[in-house]
């Protein structure tokens, strides 16, 4: 029995003339499929060889630029390249189906086509059955080629305030304060807010009386504030910087200004430094109130604070002036320095 075939007409115009022609027309059909799952297979391994190398060197630079080790999520360039194997390998493998089917059935060139043409019409109609992952995808390649958000931002999507872990196709994977992995769906994020890297901002303004010892009560201050850091660790990521005594002309009163450095969506300076700076102020003043330490919160510290804190650098002991000014510097110039403020009820 012969085993060998006709070649349709597709693969006649592809290899007419050449060895590779002579060997197809001559071989038999179960040898033509073969090569075609080969070919196929051959493809994918190798696209997927330059997907994994090249993820794997992405990731190696990108822990050389986090020597802190906080970033433990993919790149979004990974994500990204992961959409383009996916989608590459989706085409090869319906077109090889396609080519097996000429092969198996005798089809002409012109069914093939009609074949691959039958791609868009599947692909409408999984849009319109799948609308919600449609929206997911199409979100998510919108957030990896942009620069709303990458992956290390601290951010607050529509309400879910946290680390960027993953920038994925489907979900955006967040790690909160609480160390939870917060899977949010990318057709949910309407909004996004970023904050600085390090840390947000905020600010107490302790009212000083001039009747009473600046000195003693700076140290107060100073107790107060180092000890809150000392509890809270994981809230105040970074040492408070007490300011000088400065005065609050014509109001008649001076202040001292102490910078906290937290993490974004915590109250922590309302709910525990304030109570405690109030109950240390009232062994000087029976008299003090919550009012008298307002709470503000900024993105970048101004000028007048930069400048205080190194003309007098009223740090905490053994801290470097100049060492906290660079800190003060490294809240990126794009943040808007926006002020929420807080004050107790009176």
């Amino acid at each position: 029995m012969n085993t060998t075939n006709n070649s349709p007409d597709f693969f006649e115009k592809i290899f007419h003339n050449t060895p590779v022609g002579d060997y197809w027309h001559n071989s038999p059909r179960i040898v033509h499929v073969l090569l075609i799952l080969v070919v196929a297979f051959a493809v994918h391994l190798v696209i997927w060889g330059i997907h994994a190398i090249s993820a794997w060197i992405l990731k190696k630079s990108q822990d050389k630029k986090n020597p802190l080790g906080f970033v433990t999520g993919k790149p979004k360039f990974v994500t990204f390249t992961q959409l383009l194997v996916s989608a590459v390998s989706f085409a090869i493998y319906f077109m090889a189906a396609g080519l097996i089917l000429v092969v198996v059935f005798h089809l002409s060139d012109t069914v093939l086509k009609t074949y691959l043409s039958s791609a868009a019409v599947i692909g409408l109609a999984l849009s319109f059955g799948l609308q919600g992952l449609v929206q997911d995808v199409v979100t998510g390649v919108t957030l990896i080629l942009s620069s709303a958000i990458d992956v290390g931002d601290i951010v607050d999507l529509s309400g879910v305030i946290g680390r960027v872990e993953v920038i994925g196709l489907r979900f955006t994977k967040v790690i909160n304060f609480y160390n939870q992995e917060i899977f949010v769906p990318n057709r949910n994020i309407a909004n996004v807010a970023r904050f600085p890297r390090d840390g947000l901002f905020a600010y107490a303004d302790i009212q000083i009386s001039r009747q009473f010892d600046q000195e003693k009560v700076t140290q107060l201050i100073r107790e107060v504030s180092l000890g809150v850091w000392a509890q809270f660790g994981a809230i105040i990521v970074a040492e408070p910087q007490i300011g000088p005594v400065q005065p609050a002309d014509p109001g008649g009163w001076n202040f001292v200004r102490v910078q906290f450095k937290i993490w974004p969506g915590q109250t922590l300076i309302e709910s525990a430094f304030r109570p405690q700076l109030v109950a240390a102020m009232k062994t000087i003043d029976p008299n003090y109130s919550d009012w008298m330490v307002p709470v503000t919160y900024r993105a970048v510290a101004s000028t007048r604070d930069k400048a205080a804190l190194s003309k007098e650098g009223m740090l905490a002991k053994g801290s470097n002036t100049q060492a906290v000014a660079a800190n003060l510097d490294k809240s990126p110039a794009a943040q808007p320095a926006h002020a929420v403020t807080t004050l107790p009820a009176q």
